[in-house]
């Protein structure tokens, strides 16, 4: 292999002449684009049309969406056929004939008869589209290659890929504005859109203390605390979710309503007003397969202009016109060579080259460094660089700790006597790391560093031992994901209030009881006593709570009450006395 190459795609199409192809001419079967709005049975079909061939090769957006579809296709094929392959996870059966990877992560030196990418129009993505791009431009399979996406896209393809075939998708059910609504009047099972883990968390806290609790995603949330968190909202204990827009990428639940608290976000450099694309994308979670959704806007967000809701009801929206790219003929023969050629311009006016990512800011970083460039002194070395480069940091901040983090990992590498890392530092980095106490914000950030660890262990011939190193951070983080998930129920959802607020709001009876002592029962929930035909509520409900709660226990405790006072209106006066206060 050259200095000034990566390993080949599918397509074994040599390096220079990739790069400079700038329309797709890449040899190979037929090329379908499947594009149309939300909810269209786009991945289905990708699916299908995989499982149709021998061998096969998809690519998604989201670590959360390649394991769910790993699952799908170890149902159907045997879990020996099936490869998954993330930064964090892979599993790979010797005879795997199916993979199933993030974008990031496809081995593009592996053949397969069929090749399909997922969301393909985030290739204008500022922050990811170059990797997009790159498979648009260079993945493909040796019969069939699919992308699928946004209709927004297509213009660009029909100039990249001239001989793609399109097929276009309809909406399976309409999606209709409904207005703005106070965040306590929203209908049940509605999402709750904003773009800050401060904004999520208190809208969260005033639907716990309003409708009894909800469920919460947010893009800084492991999969498993995800899954965990769509679960209950998708089991009904909880009607309620309230989540970024990392809701708008696929995840399959069952919303009815999405109501968006904020219409603008932080993009990485700005502040800025959601796209019409974009508010398509999230409102396009509401509604699944027949069953017709909603969207509108709640809390601070105003109503929306009736140019961007025909957009968002009719799928009528701006075509891209550039797509983000970034070269990929590297230059490995010094760390100055690298930055030229991750800063070369790209070969075609519908692509413009991509801002500086995580990994190009880690090396404009680390070539400041003398003890670094004193190393950093052949090819093999630049290139062992730009993999450390590549470690990626789950928090999204480029902190000097993370880029200290790199620095010892290089130097290690690089230097260590067996060219890999102590097992004793990475013991004491890991140990640190697996705690379960602490509050939500502390446990997302442990999340995170444990994740960069995971990736680590993957990295071939980094680690003695990596198996080990993969389950034992693995564990960790599953124990980590545990506790968080355990924290947002605690601080999100009163389950006692959550499910009696629900049997009030939907006009059902509910059942009350007393029991010996006195102890007041709705539902089997505690909830506090009755001293005579007074009720009086339990200390440790939540004052907010306090009126859903007591509106339950006297509902059902009418037929209780009244027996009471027909006993007192029927009683003897002999069995009647006055106690010193008169009572």
């Amino acid at each position: 292999m050259s200095d000034r190459s990566r390993p080949s795609p599918a397509s074994a199409l040599p390096a220079q002449r990739r790069a400079a192809d700038s329309v797709g001419a890449l040899p190979g079967g037929r090329v379908v684009a499947v594009l149309g709005p939300t909810n269209t049975g786009k991945t289905y079909l990708a699916m299908e049309r995989m499982l149709a061939h021998a061998s096969g090769m998809m690519g998604f957006p989201l670590r959360l969406l390649a394991r769910e579809n790993y699952d799908k296709v170890v149902k159907a094929k045997g879990a020996g056929q099936v490869a998954l392959v993330t930064g964090e996870e892979k599993i790979i059966p010797p005879g795997a004939r199916y993979w199933i990877c993030t974008v990031e992560s496809m081995p593009l030196d592996h053949v397969a008869q069929f090749l399909a990418v997922d969301e393909i129009q985030l290739a204008a993505d500022p922050e990811r589209g170059h990797i997009f791009t790159d498979r648009l431009l260079h993945a493909r399979g040796t019969e069939e290659t699919m992308f699928l996406g946004s209709d927004t896209i297509k213009p660009l393809l029909q100039k990249l890929i001239p001989k793609a075939e399109f097929v276009s998708r309809p909406r399976f059910s309409s999606l209709t504005y409904s207005g703005h609504k106070k965040l306590t009047k929203l209908p049940p099972r509605a999402a709750v859109v904003a773009f800050s883990a401060a904004d999520v968390y208190g809208l969260a806290e005033l639907l716990r203390r309003t409708r009894g609790g909800t469920a919460v995603v947010l893009g800084a949330l492991s999969p498993r605390t995800r899954n965990a968190q769509v679960q209950l909202y998708q089991e009904g204990a909880v009607d309620y979710l309230v989540a970024t827009d990392a809701i708008g990428m696929g995840l399959n639940m069952d919303v009815d309503h999405v109501a968006f608290a904020r219409l603008s976000k932080f993009d990485g450099q700005q502040p800025r007003r959601l796209r019409a694309p974009e508010v398509a994308q999230i409102a396009g979670r509401a509604g699944r397969h027949l069953a017709d959704g909603t969207f509108g806007t709640t809390d601070e967000a105003p109503p929306l202009d009736p140019e961007l809701i025909d957009a968002v009801e009719n799928h009528k929206f701006e075509t891209l016109k550039t797509l983000m790219w970034r070269n990929v003929d590297l230059d490995f023969r010094s760390p100055q060579a690298l930055l030229r050629a991750l800063e070369e311009r790209p070969p075609s006016p519908v692509l413009i080259r991509a801002r500086e990512a995580d990994d190009h800011l880690a090396l404009q970083a680390l070539a400041q460094d003398a003890d670094i460039m004193r190393v950093a002194n052949s090819p093999l070395a630049v290139r062992l660089l730009w993999e450390v480069c590549q470690i990626p940091d789950f928090r999204k901040v480029l902190s000097d700790a993370h880029t200290r983090l790199l620095s010892q990992i290089f130097k290690y590498l690089r230097d260590g006597p067996a060219g890999t890392l102590p097992l004793d530092w990475v013991a004491a980095q890991v140990a640190r790391l697996d705690r379960g106490e602490g509050d939500i914000d502390t446990l997302v950030s442990r999340i995170a560093h444990i994740r960069t660890w995971t990736y680590i262990s993957h990295r071939p011939g980094w680690l003695d031992d990596a198996a080990h190193w993969q389950e034992r951070t693995r564990a960790i983080e599953d124990r980590l994901s545990d506790a968080l998930h355990e924290r947002l129920t605690q601080r999100f959802v009163d389950k006692r209030s959550a499910g009696l607020v629900k049997r009030l709001a939907d006009g059902r009876d509910l059942m009350g009881a007393v029991d010996r002592d006195g102890r007041v029962l709705v539902e089997g929930h505690p909830v506090g006593r009755l001293h005579g035909v007074a009720f009086q509520l339990d200390a440790d409900v939540p004052a907010a709570d306090a009126k859903a709660i007591t509106t339950a226990a006297r509902r059902a405790l009418g037929d209780v009450i009244a027996q009471r006072v027909r006993a007192l209106e029927t009683a003897p006066d002999a069995a009647i006395t006055l106690d010193g206060g008169g009572s």
